[in-house]
């Protein structure tokens, strides 16, 4: 067993910080040079804390008051993953929390980053990834974000997920009058977040990129689809929709991911997303990248817009006969929602409202 490092204090923006073990390998591939502990640390210190002339680093804009989940590996990459939706009753007095409502009902705190320090700590623990809800504290019952998530299967990569958000989704919300924030998933895919103002729920927004993702679908049924059976997608690109329901979060951006050479969930512009190689957006690149062309998200904010269009597109779906679609299989029975029974199991069937087998056909 390797020893441990003695630990170092870290001074975030005037806030002492712990730092336990900093030599410690997170990123075995990368080893020492560049795979610590203190690198992972480094990364969101730099990422987070306040720029020369004072504003507020990339990574805290990107989380500032959101309820955020942490992806941790306190042994490294390579151990046991801690997925931590509440946050611990003794912290810091500089750690803040907001309170969200699962999809069963039950109430949690959740860690609401507001400063340098909060995120640091976090990091301190093992997290690798930093998970945001698409709400901001007080209000996290109206999602300001409209999230796509492009999914690549198999037999499709990540050329064929940018051929979807370059030559459909852009030209769609142009249409649209929607400003998208596309970034790397810091894997094979393509994240594309979406300001809208937040007065609606998470039912009326989920619907709304149910639509969107519809369209898309329409568009180049050969290319994208819908389905949330994986039997059923074949090799295309598969729309997340249920990434816009309760509970669901997603990498939020400039956020390492789980993998050997330490990916990053990068904002990128459009123009740069039509060559970007995620191999390239790294926790040891996207800090220079950041600091010669700036933050392509940090006027994600002003550019809110409300639902109204895509709500249009719902009930023309509605009238069409294309209701909702089925939720994850943890979330309860929701209103208006088909039965979570996989096409191939239909056969031969009847089922009720709830997805109950009530008899053969």
């Amino acid at each position: 067993m390797a020893s441990r490092s003695p630990a170092e204090e870290l001074d975030v923006d005037g806030v002492a910080v712990r730092m336990s073990n900093p030599d410690k390998i997170y990123f075995p591939e990368l080893g020492e040079n560049g795979g610590r502990k203190r690198d992972l640390v480094g990364y969101y210190q730099r990422m987070a804390q306040a720029r020369d002339d004072g504003a507020d680093g990339p990574f805290l804009v990107a989380l500032r008051d959101r309820p955020t989940f942490l992806q941790r590996f306190p042994d490294g990459i390579d151990g046991d993953e801690i997925y931590q939706k509440h946050l611990p009753k003794k912290r810091p007095d500089f750690i803040d929390s907001t309170r969200i409502t699962f999809p069963s009902g039950r109430t949690g705190d959740a860690l609401r980053p507001t400063s340098p320090a909060s995120i640091v700590w976090a990091a301190n623990l093992g997290t690798v990834t930093f998970h945001t809800w698409p709400t901001v504290a007080a209000d996290n019952d109206h999602p300001d974000q409209l999230r796509i998530d492009l999914d690549p299967q198999p037999g499709t990569d990540f050329d064929d997920v940018r051929r979807v958000a370059v030559d459909l989704l852009a030209p769609l919300l142009d249409e649209l009058g929607y400003v998208g924030y596309p970034k790397t998933s810091g894997g094979r895919g393509i994240h594309v977040f979406i300001p809208i103002e937040p007065r609606w729920d998470f039912i009326a927004t989920r619907r709304c990129g149910i639509a969107l993702a519809r369209e898309l679908e329409r568009r180049d049924p050969d290319a994208v689809t819908t389905s949330w059976w994986k039997e059923d997608r074949g090799e295309r690109i598969f729309v997340d929709f249920n990434q816009n329901a309760r509970d669901r979060s997603m990498a939020a951006p400039y956020s390492v991911r789980r993998n050997a050479i330490a990916r990053v969930s990068t904002p990128v512009t459009w123009a740069e997303l039509a060559d970007v190689d995620p191999d390239d957006c790294t926790m040891r690149s996207v800090p220079e990248l950041v600091a010669r062309r700036g933050d392509p998200m940090a006027d994600i904010s002003a550019h809110r817009r409300g639902l109204e269009p895509l709500l249009e597109m719902v009930e023309r779906d509605d009238a069409q006969g294309l209701g909702d679609m089925p939720y994850p299989p943890s979330y309860p029975k929701m209103p208006g929602e088909p039965p979570r029974v996989q096409p191939s199991k239909k056969v031969g069937a009847h089922w009720d409202e709830e997805g109950n087998r009530i008899g053969p056909n």
